[in-house]
């Protein structure tokens, strides 16, 4: 089987003990470190501020320190809201964690869709479009090395990153704005959940423009899997953990941005239901890839605060059982 496996750390599950809270940031890089050994290709990160339960504020800083322990794995951000830095620091921050990693480091750009996260960071939610134009322009022009114009005067930024033209990045978002602007730059379009109607739209446009691209779709049965041999048991058991994470991305609900998850969810009937976790017996699962059809696997065993020797279990289990 060549299965596709991911490592998803957006550190949901906040401990009240900072100690505690330290003991599982470093558990996070120790697993990164795991999983590559184990022959995981990429580990996932996440952004969001200001969140009740913790979720990750500062991806590019544990990126970094993930990148400065690993060889080969490949670190993403998805989504990265790059509306919410300066759009030269980030090309910055990013050209050195392409140089550090050898190009293994890439990003979703994303705007967000929490007008919160904006007033936190001093950035005007009604500009977020102009915001985001702005950004990946920047980008693109600082990567060059060469000099360029922002906002009225000459800059150039260095170093230059490794990876030509520059470091690798797809557009995010849900909307037909979303999928024109990723047409418009040329760079890839990914949003979060099964579009059709967005892929015509960014082809469409693409092909108006004379521009090249690719649209890449998360694909139907995107779920997190738990390999363990009492499924029924560990689902009793890792219940509250995975609500306690699903309860919080459900509160940002915004009428018109539909996101992958969002209903809510408030009873372990429902979370089976909604089919975002899947825990399956090491025969099940191995029997689920074996066909082939089934190609990625993405592995999430910190979700909603998970303790952490549960948290390693869960990570070895698959590993044994499907890498």
């Amino acid at each position: 089987m060549a299965i596709q496996a991911t490592l998803r750390l957006n550190m949901t599950g906040l401990c009240e003990d900072p100690a505690e809270e330290a003991g599982r940031y470093r558990a996070a890089i120790e697993m990164a470190v795991y999983a590559e050994a184990q022959g995981f290709q990429t580990v996932n990160l996440e952004e969001h501020h200001c969140a009740s339960n913790g979720w990750l504020p500062a991806p590019l800083i544990l990126a970094a320190m993930i990148i400065a322990r690993t060889e080969r794995i490949r670190v993403n951000v998805g989504a990265l809201l790059v509306t919410l830095y300066d759009p030269i620091r980030l090309a910055e921050d990013i050209a050195i964690l392409d140089l550090v990693s050898g190009g293994r480091f890439s990003f979703v750009a994303g705007l967000g869709y929490r007008p919160q996260e904006y007033h936190a960071t001093g950035k005007s939610w009604t500009d977020r479009g102009r915001l985001m134009d702005e950004c990946l322009e920047t980008l693109l022009a600082a990567w060059t090395g060469e000099t360029f114009e922002y906002r009225g005067r000459p800059v150039r930024v260095t170093p230059r990153p490794l990876t030509r033209p520059h470091p690798f990045f797809m557009v995010g978002g849900m909307s037909p704005v979303a999928a024109r602007r990723a047409a418009r730059f040329g760079l890839p379009f990914h949003p979060p959940m099964e579009r059709p109607d967005l892929e015509k739209i960014y082809t469409d446009e693409l092909a108006r423009l004379g521009k090249q691209g690719f649209f890449v779709s998360p694909g139907s049965g995107n779920t997190m899997l738990v390999v363990d041999a009492d499924p029924e048991t560990a689902w009793q058991e890792l219940a509250p953990f995975f609500l306690r994470e699903l309860r919080e991305y459900s509160s940002w609900k915004q009428e018109g941005v539909p996101r992958p998850g969002e209903e809510a969810v408030h009873t372990l009937e429902d979370l089976r239901r909604q089919e975002r976790f899947t825990i399956l017996t090491a025969e099940e699962a191995r029997q689920r890839y074996a066909s082939g059809t089934r190609l990625s696997a993405v592995v999430h065993p910190l979700a909603g605060g998970i303790p952490l020797e549960r948290a390693w279990a869960d990570l070895k289990r698959f590993s044994e059982a499907l890498l």
